[in-house]
């Protein structure tokens, strides 16, 4: 079992949110958190119709058996009335809960009972390379992507089958989330080849034959089953003209990979560059949430095409990211016109395949990837 950087509070001190996309492993960090734990499953049919039918059972149920400290409610965006009972319970009686589920979707649609802000909210990625340790594989996890299950199959393209019709069936045709199934399914595959790139909901929409409005809705529901998350774009005290649209990433390159039906990426190839650019976002990303650094990500690219692919905070510092193993001076265009236009710009670095970090004549700062995996996780670079 992988080693989590996400630190949950302990067992009967806090009310949280556990959100994740399917098959991060939240169930395994909650049952290692929370052995002890009053536990409430809704993936079982059985408890699933239960407390649908009833969900005053839980406050039923819990009185029967004494003082309850811990409560585990997994999937709770199935039932999503326990939270009414959470809530009394946590006010009235002090008993504490972990509410787990991997879609917003339904908890928002229905204005569920978020706990009136008493509740905190944690986030689990797919791994990241520091819960791998010193055995990752930088090219098997771009093409096994993040999800523990599939990083370890040595055949994971059934298990992406399997992973891609249950969420098309149990979390977007379940809970009705769009009309036209098989029109979601396409847009899934024709989306999954703009991952890193601006979004163009017109030239999508024409490909799937539905409105821009419709394509707009099914990223909206990416996002609320956190399959994916927009990254803004950096605007402020622009000097030249810059783009204002953001860009949409899978939150795992594997789901990229099979919707986009790449097959096998190798070092050097375009393909393999877009999985690495995906890979950094998700390293930033988890590390942001697991170290509580609350940092705003965002892009800056000028109208021209110039680009810098992630800015932290207001220009603390700018990162490229780029699969290549020998950097040259065109790869660092895109670093040294964002200083023209920002000179307050903090650290600049570019992240590679070269073997070695090294610095620039004028300040930037070459990493290898494994190099600025552990740079970030020491809290070096913000």
């Amino acid at each position: 079992m992988f080693k989590r950087y996400l630190s949950l509070p302990p067992h009967g001190t806090e009310t949280f949110f556990l959100w994740g996309p399917r098959q991060t492993g939240k169930t395994t960090l909650l049952r290692a958190a929370y052995p002890e734990a009053f536990w409430v499953d809704l993936l079982k049919a059985e408890q699933f119709r239960r407390y649908m039918e009833r969900p005053e059972r839980l406050r039923q149920e819990l009185a029967t058996i004494g003082p309850v400290r811990q409560v585990v409610i997994d999937e709770v965006q199935k039932v999503p009335q326990l939270l009414d009972e959470a809530h009394w319970l946590h006010e009235n009686e002090g008993v504490h809960f972990a509410l787990c589920g991997s879609s917003l979707r339904k908890v928002k649609r229905g204005h569920a009972n978020l706990l009136g802000g008493r509740a905190v909210r944690y986030e689990l990625h797919g791994l990241i390379a520091s819960e791998i340790g010193d055995g990752v594989d930088l090219v098997r996890l771009l093409n096994h992507g993040y999800l523990p299950r599939m990083y370890v199959s040595n055949r994971p393209r059934r298990l992406w089958n399997g992973y891609v019709a249950d969420y098309l069936k149990e979390e977007v045709a379940a809970e009705g989330l769009v009309r036209n199934l098989p029109v979601f399914s396409e847009f899934l595959n024709v989306a999954a080849l703009s991952d890193s790139e601006l979004v163009n909901s017109s030239t999508i929409a024409r490909e799937c034959g539905v409105s821009s409005h419709t394509i707009r809705a099914y990223f909206q529901i990416l996002e609320d089953t956190l399959l994916g998350r927009w990254l803004p774009a950096y605007r402020k005290r622009p000097k030249r003209k810059v783009i204002g649209a953001p860009k949409f990433y899978f939150a795992d390159v594997g789901i990229v990979n099979h919707l986009a039906r790449r097959g096998a990426l190798q070092p050097g190839s375009e393909l393999y560059g877009k999985a690495f650019e995906n890979w950094v976002f998700h390293e930033l990303s988890a590390y942001n949430i697991y170290s509580a650094a609350f940092a705003t990500l965002s892009y800056w690219r000028l109208a021209s095409g110039i680009e810098v692919d992630f800015v932290v905070n207001d220009m603390q510092v700018a990162i490229e990211a780029k699969a290549t193993r020998k950097v040259t001076s065109d790869q660092l265009k895109g670093l040294r016109s964002l200083r023209e236009d920002h000179p307050n710009v903090g650290q600049e670095l570019l992240v590679c395949l070269e073997p070695q970090s090294r610095r620039t004549s004028d300040g930037i700062l070459i990493l290898p990837a494994l190099e600025f995996v552990a740079r970030l996780g020491a809290g070096d670079l913000f």
